[in-house]
């Protein structure tokens, strides 16, 4: 008897094995076959314009739990703060990070001192760039408004979970001249930030983070992994809804 572990199982070991063949695939060309994404073009840009001008980018990794369901984001979230460290490493005022939660906080400032270790720049790491500014949503809301405006930065990213709070960090972030990039898993923040960003970031296209930034072959054949089971259910669901149609289930 199949039981539902055993599929989970198979479903697994599936999933890898595409991940191996287009991993292969594309090991000549890494994130050549993924479609535009004008608010990760966007944030190249961002550190660019961050260091020509010698001001910082901010990564707002959201006040979310580490240890909960929120872990995806926030992991996302450390992701997207590690490249925008070591690429704006070089600028007068190296990149911050605000988070609300302990472990996050501590998990930013590792990524942040990883980032500055592996272009040889440890002696200009800095504690004080992974900043813990409140650990309830209007605290955490609060103490990042307050370090918008007092670091003047050039581009705020945010990348983790938040909630419609977000938009009063884009604003303050807009009242400074700067830009708004990023996205979250919570429904209520990507609400904002298609109103308040300039370059949102919706569903799925948040979690594509690592394939965009880093544009390795296994993180590009994850994406394809994914997109290969997203048609497959959909096509499941079709045949199935015209077989039932046509009374044959």
């Amino acid at each position: 008897m199949i039981t539902p572990g055993i599929l989970g199982l198979a479903f697994v070991l599936l999933f890898l094995a595409l991940m191996l063949v287009f991993a292969a695939m594309g090991r000549r060309r890494p994130g050549g076959n993924l479609r535009v994404l004008r608010a990760y073009q966007r944030l190249t840009q961002a550190i660019g314009i961050a260091v020509e001008s010698g001001r910082c980018m901010h990564v707002s990794l959201g006040s979310g739990e580490f240890n909960g369901l929120q872990a995806g984001a926030a992991l996302v979230g450390l992701g997207v703060l590690e490249r925008v460290a070591r690429t704006a490493s070089i600028s007068d005022k190296p990149s911050i990070a605000t988070s609300g939660d302990g472990t996050l906080g501590i998990l930013s400032q590792d990524t942040m001192s990883t980032a500055f270790a592996a272009i040889g720049a440890s002696n200009q790491f800095d504690p004080n760039l992974g900043q813990v500014v409140g650990i309830t949503p209007l605290s955490y809301v609060t103490g990042t408004v307050q370090v918008v405006s007092s670091e003047q930065v050039s581009a705020t990213v945010i990348a983790g979970h938040i909630g419609s709070e977000a938009a009063l960090i884009a604003d303050a972030t807009s009242q400074i001249g700067g830009i708004t990039l990023g996205g979250s898993d919570s429904l209520p923040a990507q609400a904002v930030l298609v109103a308040s960003a300039q370059e949102p970031l919706l569903g799925e296209e948040f979690y594509a983070a690592a394939a965009y930034l880093n544009s390795s072959a296994i993180n590009t054949a994850s994406l394809r992994a994914q997109d290969f089971f997203r048609w497959t259910l959909i096509v499941a669901m079709l045949v199935g809804a015209v077989l039932k149609i046509l009374g044959v289930v």
